[in-house]
């Protein structure tokens, strides 16, 4: 099979003649920089650049080598910008080593050795304090209450560091020709490469409630005034729905999957009762997800944290093709428990390594016996696509993600 049919066979519950695998297709099965540049040294590869591509996330762009390395099956079409030398600069991660920062991303230091970044008006809108791997999202634009009318809800949106700072194709997107440049990016890396590919674009919805009027607040909304909850949802979708429609006339015949996303999940469970998200938005999510398949040859792809059992079914209904990261060590989200009860309905693209407590501390071989005792529960019938549960941070030692990739290719 070539890996774009590997992929495909799997989504189709078609078992293939290996494990599709997946790194960085997507900024939730991704690899962090310093990972990425220890993974490298490992493997004695000097050549090429440790390009953060996700600044939030600090995620490396896994270059071509290390694709090739590891057998992975599946494209971001966002890799097909920035693609120049002149569209990066150099800069030190936090552990010293060099990396390169998209030319626009400039953040601040600041006395403490930490950095702060801003919108374009100058509002603090992220903090990545000293030592740490990633950027914390500082502004919540609605924390102190919903405004009366939703016109500015595109600037709010802005002021958010997911929006405000975000990863390749759509820090081009108000680029003149937007559409017609991603159009012909994703037909020319589909004619050299006979991999999948993937297109990320968000259509949170939940998630926004939280990022704009922050966690906690919103999930009291959820209860105590889901009026406003609904006003929002419903601006949301109309927002995400002219996206898609620019997505799917644009990529939606060369391109194979989409990927939303929207965490519904803690350790212990949802964020919310079944019934509080059939209410508020599960419709919405059918409507995206409708919009897509009735547009497009695309397969849905969702990526939702933590303990979702509960939700899967109300999900599936939606029409959500795919779901990721399959974090299996949450309440009721067993390997085994998971493939038994949705095995036939939903692709499981992740809980293929265990990134909590073996990747980063286990021994190499406890790593490759994680992943194929993983990979004979999910495998079966397909319905698999191997990725880490979420991803690879840059705790991990490089033999073990090496070992992780041995034992899928064995």
């Amino acid at each position: 099979m070539t890996p774009r049919d590997r992929i495909l066979s799997a989504i189709a519950h078609r078992e293939p003649d290996r494990v599709p695998i997946d790194l960085g297709a997507t900024p939730s099965s991704g690899i962090s920089a310093i990972a990425y540049g220890n993974l490298k040294k490992h493997l004695g590869i000097t050549s090429g650049h440790t390009r953060v591509y996700d600044v939030v996330q600090q995620l490396a762009q896994p270059e071509d080598v290390i694709l090739d390395r590891f057998g992975i099956d599946v494209l971001d079409i966002g890799r097909t910008f920035n693609t120049r030398d002149e569209d990066w600069r150099d800069v030190k991660l936090f552990d010293g080593a060099d990396a390169q920062y998209p030319q626009w991303f400039h953040p601040e230091s600041t006395p403490d050795g930490g950095f702060i970044a801003r919108a374009t008006d100058g509002t603090p809108i992220a903090a990545q304090p000293r030592g740490m791997n990633f950027y914390d999202q500082t502004c919540f634009p609605w924390e102190d209450d919903y405004p009366e009318e939703l016109d500015g809800l595109p600037d709010a949106m802005g002021k958010v560091l997911w929006a405000a700072l975000v990863h390749s194709p759509w820090d081009h997107a108000n680029d003149p020709g937007f559409w017609e440049t991603l159009r012909q990016n994703a037909i020319d890396l589909r004619a050299k490469s006979d991999r999948a590919l993937m297109v990320v674009a968000g259509c949170n919805l939940f998630e926004w409630g939280t990022f704009l009027r922050r966690i906690d607040n919103f999930l009291m909304d959820l209860l105590a005034e889901p009026e406003h909850v609904e006003r929002l949802l419903d601006a949301l979708v109309s927002i995400h729905l002219r996206t898609l429609e620019k997505v799917c006339a644009s990529v939606g015949d060369v391109v194979d999957i989409i990927r939303f996303g929207d965490d519904l999940g803690m350790n212990t469970g949802p964020f919310m009762s079944p019934g509080t998200y059939r209410s508020l938005f599960k419709s919405r999510h059918a409507q995206l997800c409708e919009f897509v398949h009735k547009n497009s040859k695309m397969h849905t792809f969702l990526h939702s944290c933590g303990s979702i059992h509960s939700l899967l079914p109300d999900l599936i209904e939606a029409g959500f093709d795919v779901i990721n990261p399959v974090q299996t060590l949450c309440h009721n989200m067993e390997a085994e428990r998971l493939k038994k009860d949705f095995g036939k309905d939903i692709t499981f693209w992740g809980g293929g390594a265990d990134t909590r407590t073996i990747l980063n501390h286990g021994t190499p071989q406890q790593v490759k016996d994680d992943v194929r005792r993983r990979i004979e529960i999910f495998a079966p019938g397909g319905g698999f696509v191997f990725n880490t549960i979420h991803n690879i941070l840059g705790d991990v030692p490089p033999a073990n993600i090496e070992a992780m990739y041995e034992a899928v290719l064995e």
